[in-house]
């Protein structure tokens, strides 16, 4: 598994209805894109939920890197560069994956906490409880996916909530789900990743 997110920064008086039409009428081309484990189109509105900014800045979970790649280098990317500009691509090494109680559901929210590594902490420690963190919190009512990502360039843990309803305010920074495209969910394993 392989997370990624990219982030789109609009303008203060950017009119967010054009990202929600932009999405109504484009997310469902990934909702058949082999490879991919899930995106959430995610937005954020500034004032809305404690956000500063306005943002487009979906997040994905890719269960095949060669289609990321496929992605990134392909027509729908190539839509995002043309019309937004070429984005920074963060990427990280999945560490873990497992569905919540409520991910039947049609999640309204997710959220993204990065943390970085202390320096002188082991790695291996670090991960295993933040692992046993997430284990704890796939099974909290409202949670539809949660995931664990590492970036080993910056010694940094993305911590990955989908939410059924609204995101509490203490697991990071919460965005918006306009759409949920999830072809290969099944394909991202359950549990910890390595």
């Amino acid at each position: 598994m392989h997370a990624m997110q990219y982030a789109i920064t609009l303008p203060a008086d950017y009119d967010m209805q054009i990202i929600r039409d932009r999405v109504r009428t484009r997310g469902h081309l990934l909702d058949d894109f082999a490879g991919l484990g899930l995106k959430a189109y995610g937005i954020r509105e500034r004032g809305v939920d404690d956000a500063p900014v306005n943002q487009y800045a979906p997040f994905y979970l890719w269960a095949d890197p060669e289609a990321m790649n496929r992605f990134l280098l392909g027509d729908g990317f190539r839509g995002v560069v043309r019309d937004f500009g070429r984005p920074a691509v963060q990427h990280w090494q999945g560490l873990f994956h497992r569905p919540g109680p409520a991910a039947g559901a049609l999640p309204r929210a997710f959220t993204r906490r990065t943390v970085t590594l202390a320096e002188d902490a082991d790695p291996a420690t670090v991960i295993h409880r933040a692992i046993a963190g997430h284990e704890e919190l796939a099974t909290t009512e409202g949670v539809h996916t949660t995931a664990l990502a590492l970036d080993p360039r910056r010694w940094e843990l993305v911590h990955f909530t989908l939410w059924a309803d609204n995101a509490p305010r203490s697991a990071g920074d919460r965005y918006q789900v306009l759409h949920l495209s999830a072809p290969g969910t099944g394909l991202l394993g359950e549990g910890r990743q390595w």
